[in-house]
C-alpha cells in the first residue's frame, strides 16, 4: 500500500521517540522486526494500533547484509506506521480514577460539576487526537470516555488535560489511573451502569448518573455517535441486569451506607436518642433522611440553602419531625448535634478545624465524640477537622467497612450479571463493527465524484464554450444520476445495523472487496484526514 510522505517523516520520528503507552487490548497478533543503528531496537507493531519499543544494548556491525535489513526494516516500519491511520479505526478509551484506585483527596481535585460537563467535552474534543468525549464524575469515580484517533496519543493528551485542570502532576495521575480500550472499556461502563463496580454492589444511583451523562450530552458538540451509543447501551444493560437478577435486592446506596456507618460508630444504647443533623437537602441528603427514618429516627434538623426542598421532604414524611434551619445557622446547629451528615455540592470545605474546635461537645450518651459523616466529593469537611480529639470524621472511602459484609452473596449476584453484560457487549461491538464500513462508503463516494467531475469536464470541453446553461445543467444532472444509480447497489451492501452476525460478516467482506477493487486503501485514511484537520484548526486558533 502507498504511504503518504507527510506521514513517513515527522510522524515516523515521533512514533520512535515518543514514550509508548501499553494497550490492554493489544495482546496478540504482533509483528516483530528490528531497526538497527547504534543500538539494536526491537519494535513490536500491534495490529490494534499500539507500538511497543524494547531497546537492547548490543551493537551490530554495519555490513552490507545488515544495511539491506535496515532499509527493509525501516520501510516495514513506515508501512506499519501509516497502517495505524489507514487500517486502524478510532478507539474507545476510558481514562479513569475511582474509589478502588484513588484516594478521595485526589478525586475531589479531579471532580467536575455536572454544569461543567459540556465545557469539558468541548475542551477534550479540541485535543488533536480526540474525536468524541463524555465525563462521568461522581463521588466514587472520575472517568473520561473518549473516541481517540490514536490510542497512545489520545491517552497522553487526556492525561495532560486532567493534570492541567486539576493541578495534579501527570506522574501522580499515572500512578492511580486505569486505562481500558475498546471491548474492555465497553465492559467497564456496562459493569458501572449495572452497579458491579460500585462500592455498594447493585446501588441504583449510578444508573441515574449514567442517564444524566446522556441527558447533559444531548446536543453537545463532541458527544458523538460512538460515545452516545455506548452510554445509551449502558443504560439498557443497567436496567436489564436489575430486572433479570436480584442484584438490587437488599442493596444499599451510598446514603444508606452512610447511615449504617453512623449507627456502627454510635453506642447501641444511643441509637434512639442521638441528635441528627443533615446538611444539604438534595438527592443524597434526601436519601440520608429517608434511611434515618427507616432506622427509627423520628426527629432531625436539616440545614439547606432554601426551605422549599425541606418542606417537600417534610410533606412526604409526615410522621417525622423535620426542623429546617438556614445556612446562616449551620454552625449553631452543628454545636447542638451528635451526628452530622454532609452532602452538598460546595466546591470548598464547609468545616475546617477553626470552625469546629470551640463548639460544645457532643452528648455523653454518644461518648462525647461528634461524628461527621461526609459523603460529598469534593469533601465538605476538611481533613484537618479529624485532628480534634472530640470529633470523628468519616468520608466516602470509609464506607468500605459497611459494604464488606455478605461478600460471598455479592460475588454470586455479580456472576449472574456478568453473563448479561457479556451478551450485551457482543451486541454493542457488532454495532460498532457495522460502523466500520462508513469510511469505505465516504471514500467510494469521493472516488466516484472525482471520476464524474473529470469526465463531465471533458464532455463539456468538447461541447464548446457557448453551450446553454440548461444544457450544462442537464448533462450535470445526467452524470450525477448515473453515478447514484451505479453506487446504489454497492452502498446497500455496505449498510448493516450489526444485529445479525451473518449479515455483518457479509457486509465486512463486501467492504474489503470494494477497497481492493477501487484501491480505496491507498487514499489518505479518514482518521489521518481528521487528525490533519484538527491540527490545522488548533494552529489557526492559537
Amino acid at each position: 500500500m502507498a504511504v503518504s510522505t507527510s506521514f513517513s517523516g515527522a510522524k515516523l520520528e515521533t512514533l520512535l521517540l515518543n514514550k509508548c503507552y501499553p494497550s490492554s487490548s493489544a495482546r496478540s497478533n504482533a509483528t516483530h522486526f528490528s531497526v538497527f543503528g547504534k543500538n539494536r531496537r526491537t519494535v513490536s507493531v500491534i495490529q490494534k494500533g499500539g507500538i511497543r519499543c524494547d531497546a537492547s544494548g548490543s551493537d551490530v556491525l554495519g555490513d552490507s547484509s545488515s544495511n539491506a535489513t535496515t532499509v527493509s526494516a525501516i520501510e516495514q516500519l513506515k508501512i506499519s506506521a501509516a497502517d495505524r491511520y489507514t487500517k486502524e479505526r478510532s478507539s474507545i478509551v476510558v481514562i479513569g480514577l475511582s474509589v478502588h484506585t484513588t484516594p478521595v483527596e485526589m478525586r475531589e481535585k479531579l471532580a467536575i460539576p455536572e454544569a461543567e460537563w459540556p465545557r469539558a467535552i468541548g475542551e477534550l474534543c479540541g485535543l488533536n487526537h480526540i474525536e468524541e468525549a463524555a465525563v462521568l464524575s461522581t463521588c466514587n469515580r472520575m472517568e473520561i470516555y473518549v473516541v481517540a484517533l490514536s490510542q497512545h496519543r489520545g491517552v497522553k493528551e487526556v492525561t495532560e488535560w486532567m493534570s492541567k485542570t486539576s493541578g495534579i502532576p501527570v506522574s501522580e495521575l499515572c500512578e492511580h489511573r486505569f486505562l481500558l480500550y475498546n471491548k474492555d472499556a465497553t465492559q467497564h461502563i456496562f459493569e458501572v451502569s449495572a452497579g458491579l463496580d460500585s462500592l455498594v454492589l447493585g446501588e441504583g444511583q449510578i444508573l441515574a448518573q449514567v442517564r444524566q451523562v446522556v441527558k447533559v450530552g444531548q446536543g453537545v458538540n463532541g458527544f458523538g455517535r460512538n460515545i452516545s451509543g455506548l452510554f445509551k447501551h449502558a443504560i439498557t444493560v443497567g436496567k436489564r441486569v436489575r430486572a433479570e437478577t436480584n442484584i438490587a435486592a437488599g442493596a444499599v446506596s451510598v446514603s444508606s451506607a452512610a447511615v449504617e456507618l453512623a449507627l456502627m460508630k454510635l453506642p447501641q444504647t444511643s441509637h434512639g436518642s442521638a441528635r441528627m443533623l443533615v446538611i444539604g437537602a438534595g438527592k443524597m441528603g434526601k436519601l440520608v433522611i429517608k434511611h434515618l427514618v427507616a432506622k427509627g429516627c423520628t426527629k432531625m434538623v436539616v440545614v439547606n440553602r432554601t426551605e422549599q426542598r425541606v418542606a417537600e421532604i417534610r410533606e412526604e414524611l409526615k410522621d417525622v419531625e423535620i426542623i429546617y434551619k438556614p445556612l446562616s445557622e449551620m454552625l449553631n446547629c452543628v454545636g447542638e448535634a451528635d451526628v452530622v451528615f454532609t452532602s452538598t455540592a460546595s466546591e470548598d470545605p464547609l468545616f475546617l478545624k477553626d470552625h469546629v474546635k470551640d463548639l460544645p461537645p457532643a452528648s455523653q450518651g454518644v461518648g462525647g465524640h461528634r461524628l461527621f459523616i461526609d459523603i460529598s466529593v469534593p469533601r465538605n469537611v476538611g481533613s484537618c477537622v479529624s485532628d480534634l480529639e472530640s470529633v470523628r470524621v468519616y468520608n466516602v472511602d470509609d464506607l468500605k467497612e459497611v459494604v464488606a459484609a455478605n461478600k460471598e452473596d455479592r460475588l454470586r449476584k455479580a456472576m449472574e450479571a456478568q453473563s448479561i453484560i457479556g451478551e450485551e457487549s457482543k451486541q454493542f461491538e457488532a454495532w460498532r463493527d457495522s460502523l466500520e464500513t462508513v469510511p469505505t462508503i465516504k471514500k467510494l463516494r469521493a472516488y466516484a465524484e472525482r471520476v464524474r467531475a473529470a469526465e463531465l469536464e471533458k464532455c463539456l470541453g468538447k461541447m464548446g464554450d457557448d453551450i446553454p446553461k440548461k444544457t450544462h445543467r442537464a448533462v450535470d444532472d445526467l452524470s450525477r444520476g448515473i453515478v447514484n444509480k451505479m453506487l446504489h447497489g454497492p452502498m446497500q451492501h455496505l449498510r448493516c445495523d450489526g444485529s445479525d452476525s451473518r449479515t455483518l460478516t457479509e457486509t465486512l467482506e463486501n467492504m474489503h472487496a470494494l477497497n481492493r477493487m477501487f484501491s480505496l486503501e491507498t487514499e489518505i485514511s479518514v482518521l489521518e484526514q481528521k487528525v490533519r484537520a484538527k491540527v490545522e484548526q488548533n494552529r489557526s486558533e492559537a
